[in-house]
């Protein structure tokens, strides 16, 4: 019995020496179990691609990239947190830090959320030696959109924090919680170009959340891939001076290549910083943007709607001619009695009636279209007229949308025979009820994108494409295939002819003499004075120049700016200067326009 407790006791002794010996081995001498003891898990972390950049149509930076960071938790991997230390780290108070963890739980213990949003490079700096003591929150490095000038916000739009319904559209599963997105502008519109391509990293965290490397040697990490650059067709200094001479005042300058359709410059005005809707002040102000009862929000060129006026003088004289039921020489006398008029003339023919801008003429005209006695029921008559003039005239982009690529962009409004049938509830109508619509009044309405493409068509005689803000994506400047399509008017190029000599006239010699011509340009164009009920018209003006090989067409609205031949003719005129010649030579002209007074 002895020898067997003895044997036992030996046995266990020499099983304990062997355990301390291993130990000691793993505890001590061997550094790798140590190691291995430090490592709690391999996390997967979200590499973000740079959001391509934006360009001008010359290679000028618009649109770049700032540094930015989003400190993310992971509720179940926060254990042993000096919560106090932790909320003067970030500046916040308890009450935030309870709030923020609550949603990050509700969201998911086990996957990361974003506890704090754009963080600064700066405040980054002085956290960063401070994340090893707060486990389960980790940095994720992000990007902000920063812009090189104060210009075209309505246009390049913004980017923002992905919404549940988008991420619900999300068919790709590319989105994430906290992700964010091109929300509208260029931004909207080119979003799965801009965006780039997402990136995994496998990083070894220890028990305490300190970075340890990637995991085998990064053999499994995908590399994000940039987002494409976009080339605009955008030129920055036409644009920087079109909305100066905008500035202060309520309305829109469309500017347009006509041989292209690339929109050269397009103002929204009033408009806003787009640095306003970048980074961490975007909600605050966003927020106050949209109160803003001036509207800076609201992009006039795609979205206002205004009566065409005196411009659409031009589209019935297309239409008449081509029909056959005038000719250059057709003569129409000015019976005010029958529309009121204005100026010096009283029986002009086509050209003078452009240049002098005359009424009844216009109200003759479109009487001769809509009325071809193809039914002796004049009721009838004007139906199978007015459906006629409509098929042609909504070739021109008038009464629906053009395409461009930009969202938001509306129809207008082209009168049709539906659209009076239900107007006059079943009564029944005739053209004397509608002929208001002959002079650019009554229910035509039309958007400032419409009337710059519609002065591009008047340039390039007869054809246009569809304005677009993109010359090309990427590094293969691809532009896309819709913006290549020619798109033709019915309309014989003689009568085009007949038409942009009229507009010459108007310059040289009508009603855009005194602000819009230019010594050493031709420019053709055409005043407008939009009627306004209560308040002063809008002054508007189409032109494009120079005559021959037209280099620019615009159109310019300016709300409450009075006639045509004022405020809108004398901005049409110094944006062809810069345009053409690099600057104006009619400083006074300027100054006439930046003052802003355009009543006297």
């Amino acid at each position: 019995m002895n020898n067997k407790r003895l044997f036992i006791q030996a046995f266990i002794i020499i099983i304990s020496l062997g355990l301390i010996v291993k130990l000691f081995s793993i505890q001590v001498a061997d550094e790798t179990y140590a190691q291995r003891a430090e490592i709690s898990l391999i996390k997967k972390v979200k590499e973000y691609p740079y959001r391509g950049l934006i360009y001008d149509r010359h290679g000028e930076l618009l649109v770049y990239n700032s540094p930015i960071f989003d400190l993310m938790v992971t509720p179940v991997d926060v254990w042993g947190l000096d919560t106090m230390a932790f909320c003067q780290m970030l500046g916040i108070d308890r009450a935030t830090f309870n709030k923020r963890m609550r949603a990050a739980k509700k969201f998911s213990s086990i996957r990361a959320s974003v506890f704090e949003k754009q963080i600064s490079n700066e405040q980054y700096a002085a956290m960063a030696d401070q994340m090893v003591k707060y486990p389960g929150f980790a940095v994720q490095a992000r990007t902000v959109r920063n812009y090189t000038y104060p210009s075209l916000a309505n246009s390049l739009g913004y980017i923002g924090e992905i919404n549940q319904r988008q991420l619900d559209a999300d068919t790709t599963s590319y989105y994430q919680q906290g992700d964010y997105i091109g929300i509208s502008g260029l931004e909207g519109q080119y979003e799965d170009s801009l965006r780039g391509k997402v990136g995994m990293s496998y990083r070894i965290r220890d028990s305490r959340g300190v970075d340890r490397g990637s995991y085998s040697n990064g053999q499994l990490d995908v590399p994000s891939e940039p987002g494409q650059a976009l080339i605009s067709t955008i030129d920055i200094d036409l644009q920087r001076y079109a909305e100066k001479l905008l500035a202060g005042k309520v309305g829109s300058v469309v500017a347009i290549e006509p041989a292209t359709g690339e929109v050269l410059s397009i103002v929204s005005a009033p408009s806003y910083d787009p640095v306003m809707l970048s980074g961490r002040s975007f909600g605050s102000n966003f927020e106050a943007l949209r109160k803003d009862t001036a509207k800076p929000l609201f992009n006039r060129p795609l979205m206002a709607h205004y009566r065409p006026g005196s411009i659409f003088k031009l589209a019935q004289s297309l239409v008449a001619l081509q029909e056959g039921v005038i000719t250059p020489q057709t003569r129409i006398r000015c019976n005010r009695d029958l529309i009121g008029c204005h100026g010096p003339h009283t029986n002009e023919d086509l050209i003078g009636a452009i240049t002098h801008s005359c009424n009844p003429y216009f109200v003759g005209t479109m009487r001769r279209v809509v009325l071809q006695r193809q039914s002796t029921n004049v009721y009838t008559d004007t139906k199978m007229g007015l459906s006629h003039w409509y098929e042609v005239m909504s070739t021109m982009g008038f009464g629906r949308t053009l395409g461009i690529d930009l969202p938001n962009e509306k129809w207008g409004l082209l009168p049709n025979v539906n659209y009076y049938n239900r107007a006059y509830r079943g009564e029944s109508w005739k053209y004397s009820n509608i002929m208001s619509i002959a002079i650019g009044e009554g229910e035509n309405l039309v958007v400032p994108l419409q009337m710059a493409n519609f002065a591009a068509i008047m340039a390039n005689r007869g054809y246009y494409y569809a304005p677009h803000l993109v010359k090309g994506i990427g590094t293969a400047g691809r532009k896309p295939a819709e913006y290549l399509e020619k798109r033709s008017i019915p309309i014989d190029s003689q009568h085009f002819e007949v038409v942009v000599e009229a507009m010459s006239q108007v310059v040289k010699y009508g009603t855009g003499r005194f602000r819009a011509k230019l010594d050493s340009i031709e420019v053709c164009g055409k005043t407008g004075t939009v009627q306004n009920k209560n308040t002063p018209d809008h002054s508007v003006f189409i032109a494009f120049a120079p005559r021959d090989n037209p280099q620019i067409a615009l159109s310019v609205y300016v709300e409450n700016g009075d006639q045509g031949s004022r405020a809108a003719a004398a901005i049409t005129g110094l944006l062809i200067e810069q345009y053409l010649l690099g600057g104006t030579r009619r400083p006074w002209m300027e100054e006439y326009v930046l003052k802003g007074d355009f009543f006297d």
